[in-house]
């Protein structure tokens, strides 16, 4: 314990000085920087190679700081944070004037969080201000989800890293569009569609696409170095095996209904059956991936319900702008 807060201080401290801070959340590690701090957020987009253009995420630590960030925030935003906060749940709504430019994008609209994770949420409180973060990983790859991905994938690039742990959601969180009086759902996330829907009593729409720029809109996202294609589930193990016989180092994803189904592939993920367990581990099993040397990645979408349709939503993003099989 006493590391621990040696550690949070210590990184607070970073953040103060202008550096870049990685931090464990409840979704992934993110690439924190003072989010007051012009230069300090335009490193971000150096390090990760991220467009200026792409907004970042503003991360507070609870739902009373919202209105010292953001301005005219409409009755079912605040419902919204008051139920999920903290949790894996981003609320778009008009930015105040505490927040610079250079972390919207140029963007009038801010994308702010409180995350729920004890260090996170320490070192928010020990840091006493904003802290913008987008995924601590080069700007299109595959997200990180402990402090050893990010160690290998940023290097020097990060001036601390605060080791949390193994994230424990998995994927990022969903980002919802509260600038109206009507949200809606511009990235799927650890948040549910189903349980945004039964808070507000209303259905939520995900648009395929938005005119509000938000993280993880690119085309390719969360991307491995291997390619991953996309077909059916009950022709998963055709199309690796004979993919592998043209010669390409396939890894698949093996959907629990298949389990028993033997694979002639290089590298074979047998897949959680819950969603939950495929969303904490979806980022780990890409890495992993890449790591035994596979050049081809075949997997299927699920079910897009629940946590469901955030998996759905990433690996399409990972396969890139690419057609389905």
């Amino acid at each position: 314990m006493a590391r621990v807060t040696s550690d949070i201080e210590k990184a607070a401290g970073v953040l103060r000085a202008g550096g870049l801070v990685a931090l464990p959340t409840e979704t992934v590690y993110g690439l924190g920087a003072n989010a007051e701090d012009p230069a300090a957020v335009a490193r971000i987009f150096q390090v990760k190679g991220r467009p200026p253009s792409h907004p970042l995420i503003v991360h507070i630590a609870s739902a009373a700081h919202l209105d010292d960030w953001v301005q005219d925030v409409p009755p079912a935003a605040r419902l919204l944070a008051e139920h999920f906060w903290p949790g894996p749940l981003t609320l778009v709504l008009r930015r105040g004037p505490r927040v610079p430019l250079e972390a919207t994008g140029g963007l009038q609209t801010v994308a702010v969080r409180v995350p729920d994770h004890p260090v996170a949420l320490a070192l928010l409180s020990a840091f006493g201000g904003g802290i913008t973060a987008p995924s601590a990983n080069r700007f299109g790859s595959v997200s990180p989800t402990t402090a050893s991905d990010v160690r290998a994938e940023l290097g020097d690039g990060v001036d601390f890293v605060l080791d949390g742990g193994p994230c424990e959601v998995g994927v990022e969180s969903t980002i919802v569009d509260a600038t109206g009086e009507i949200p809606s759902i511009l990235r799927p996330g650890g948040v549910t569609r189903e349980d945004l829907e039964a808070v507000l009593g209303r259905p939520f729409a995900v648009p395929s696409t938005s005119h509000v720029r938000v993280p993880g809109q690119h085309p390719s996202h969360y991307a491995p170095r291997a390619r991953v294609v996309l077909v059916d589930p009950e022709k998963v193990v055709a199309e690796a095996e004979l993919a592998q016989e043209l010669g390409h180092q396939v890894g698949v994803f093996l959907p629990a209904a298949f389990a028993d189904a033997p694979v002639k592939a290089h590298a074979v993920v047998a897949l959680p059956a819950s969603m939950s367990g495929y969303a904490r581990g979806l980022y780990g099993f890409l890495r992993e991936l890449d790591q035994q040397g596979c050049d081809l990645i075949v997997a299927s979408l699920p079910v897009e319900e629940g946590l469901g349709l955030a998996i759905a939503n990433r690996l399409r993003r990972a396969a890139g702008p690419r057609p389905t099989v």
